[in-house]
């Protein structure tokens, strides 16, 4: 088959979760012998292809509001124009339901689509009021226009079945599992494994990095926070971070850390790795503290217990639980350690890239073959 891979940033992966299951799953399509097209948009790969996958730079309006839509549709306008001369895809896979408005154009050249739905993007603070009003929309649209609606989490599933009477298929993420801790690395940066607290996402609200800020400097621990991550179009939100931390010696910004093997290291040698990500579904940064091994203390909320179970993580609602979880790993390193032990476990038996792929491939199969089609996606009432 020939697949196209659209709306992300392409690859290689540095920025999040979509690129990374780009990465991931493209390549493994490629090795399977099909034809991967994957678009991208920022910084140049020096060669046409990467791990097997044929690249396409494409450029995209450089404003919040435009960024993404602007080049999934220079994408699709590439995508049809190869469809036209006969070496267009058989299937696209569209990653961000924010793309919805642009699939009719793949649909009337009779291409497929597949929609990944993403998480519930119009609950993130960053957009204003027509922001969300057009992600609710957006999800609207790509029920109508998908032939179908890819989820990466039960949670996502129920929503859409709740609001939309729609069906999806259920594809999570792969998780990278690690078997060691580059001491190096760490010590380069100037940490000890088992030595400090680890946070690392994007600064946004619903990520509640400010929790995991306020929460460490309500306990009484004596090992540092380590805060990894930054955002564009969020200085506020950052300085507010700043002003939480104060000036707390064991609180470090270590802002943006592209250096992979760095952060892998960073978070098999955390004592515990706060996870406060509330509003997407099965989150890639959670799966790779769990393939690190990191005992995770998470934000409760229905996403995050359905990735880590119950044994296999803590969770917390506000500053103060956090700050009693912290204190209480600091206590007990042991009972943390075994509870890093047990996510690397579940990870490693439920989150399986080759598995992750081998279901795009059958998902894509069914696609051009016509064994799914717009009517599929919505329930039978």
């Amino acid at each position: 088959m020939r697949i196209a891979m659209v709306g992300t940033r392409g690859v290689p992966a540095r920025y999040g979760g979509f690129e990374t299951a780009v990465e991931e799953v493209g390549r493994r399509l490629a090795e399977a012998g099909h034809e991967v097209v994957v678009y991208c948009r920022g910084e140049r790969h020096p060669e046409p292809e990467y791990l097997g996958m044929k690249l396409v730079h494409l450029p995209a309006v450089e404003k919040k509001v435009a960024e993404t839509l602007s080049h999934t549709g220079f994408s699709v306008m590439h995508a049809i124009g190869r469809k036209i001369v006969r070496k267009g895809p058989d299937v696209a896979l569209v990653f961000n339901a924010a793309n919805a408005p642009l699939l009719p154009f793949l649909r009337a050249m009779r291409i497929p689509v597949a929609t990944h739905v993403d998480g519930l993007e119009w609950k993130r603070t960053k957009w204003s009021g027509t922001g969300q009003r057009y992600y609710r929309t957006a999800e609207s649209l790509a029920v109508r226009w998908s032939d179908a609606l890819i989820a990466d989490a039960r949670g996502i599933q129920d929503y859409y079945v709740e609001r939309f009477d729609a069906d999806s298929v259920l594809i999570a993420y792969g998780a990278p599992i690690l078997q060691s801790i580059n001491t190096g690395k760490l010590a380069e940066a100037g940490f000890r494994p088992g030595e400090y607290h680890l946070v690392v996402a994007r600064f946004e609200p619903e990520n509640h990095v400010h929790v995991a800020v306020e929460g460490y400097r309500k306990s009484t621990a004596t090992k540092p926070l380590v805060v990894v991550g930054s955002a564009p179009y969020a200085d506020e939100y950052t300085a507010k971070l700043r002003e939480l931390a104060g000036d707390d010696p064991r609180i470090n910004f270590l802002g943006g850390v592209w250096d992979q093997e760095l952060l892998d290291a960073l978070y098999a040698g955390a004592l515990t790795y706060v996870h406060g990500h509330s509003v997407g579904g099965t989150n890639p940064s959670l799966l790779r503290a769990m393939g690190a091994g990191a005992s995770v203390l998470a934000f409760d909320v229905n996403f995050n217990r359905e990735v880590l179970g119950e044994e296999a993580g803590r969770f917390f609602p506000d500053a103060p639980v956090l700050a009693r979880e912290i204190e209480a790993a600091e206590a007990e390193p042991g009972a943390a350690a075994d509870r890093g032990a047990a996510a690397r476990k579940r990870a490693s038996e439920r989150y399986v890239w080759d598995d992750v792929a081998t279901a795009y491939e059958r998902l894509c199969a069914d696609l051009a073959a016509r064994r799914l089609t717009r009517r599929t996606v919505r329930r039978k009432r």
